[in-house]
């Protein structure tokens, strides 16, 4: 899937956060719904101006972010 084409960044929304396209909906709150036990179901009735299609977006652009995270070991 090609979020790029779902999720977007604009410094004038929530500070340049990551957000499904036309919404003020962040990745972040996508995520933090989904860790509390909501349902894709739940979130399309909470949020009807979004699709399930997003909520994908939202997991394949967090999944790429951490993808290509650099850890850095500080106990060494």
């Amino acid at each position: 899937m090609d979020y790029r084409k779902r999720i977007v960044s604009d410094h004038n929304i929530l500070l340049g956060k990551p957000v499904i396209k036309g919404t003020r909906i962040s990745v972040e709150l996508v995520l933090k719904k989904l860790a509390q036990g909501e349902s894709i179901g739940d979130l399309l009735k909470s949020y009807p101006h979004i699709s399930q299609e997003d909520i994908f977006a939202a997991l394949t652009y967090a999944s790429d972010v951490i993808a290509n995270e650099e850890v850095i070991d500080l106990a060494s």
